[in-house]
């Protein structure tokens, strides 16, 4: 039987170093993705997963037996991209994920591929212009699933704060979109 994330943590916390290398392969492709959301960079999305299995590491002792780790992680990730990104003077440079490939679509036709992929880089940019904590609410729920309590433990404010950053974020977003047909967004 699959040890669950909670357990996996606290088998690591007891000396299991083997646990952390599973929990590193089980977060990798959730994780990964989430920060190359947010950030629209890789090399920045690599060193902040690093940096945020780092923390996990230095900060084990800190963590709450019976906690779900999926929440704990989430917040010790978007806190560290969120700083990543005020620290970022520059502009991330878009690069397309390896799916967003509009050859690898067979059969499609060349002139809908390439309005897809143009309009994937509007919604990008437009996502890449929001603030950092818009920016993590917004991906937080429309990517990665998570409720509004879930993003307010992960981002570390309340529920309020997070209803006013999304709110926001859909008001900047809806200004820099494009109306899809029949003109309403």
């Amino acid at each position: 039987m699959e040890r669950t994330d909670e357990l996996l943590m606290e088998a690591y916390r007891s000396g299991d170093d083997a646990a952390f290398s599973d929990l590193v392969h089980r977060y990798k492709n959730l994780l990964f993705g989430y920060l190359m959301r947010m950030t629209q960079n890789r090399e920045m999305a690599e060193d902040l997963f690093q940096e945020t299995f780092l923390r996990v590491h230095e900060k084990a002792h800190t963590y709450r037996s019976g906690a779900k780790f999926k929440s704990w992680i989430f917040t010790i990730a978007t806190h560290i991209a969120i700083d990543g990104l005020r620290r970022n003077t520059r502009r991330p440079v878009f690069q397309p994920l390896e799916n967003d490939d509009p050859v690898a679509e067979n059969g499609s036709d060349p002139a809908e591929q390439t309005a897809k992929l143009e309009l994937q880089g509007i919604v990008k940019e437009a996502i890449e212009s929001l603030p950092p904590k818009q920016r993590a609410a917004l991906i937080l729920s429309y990517y990665e699933g998570h409720t509004y309590p879930e993003i307010a433990e992960a981002m570390g404010c309340s529920l309020s704060s997070v209803k006013t950053h999304m709110s926001r974020a859909l008001k900047k977003l809806a200004t820099r979109l494009p109306a899809p047909e029949g003109g309403v967004l």
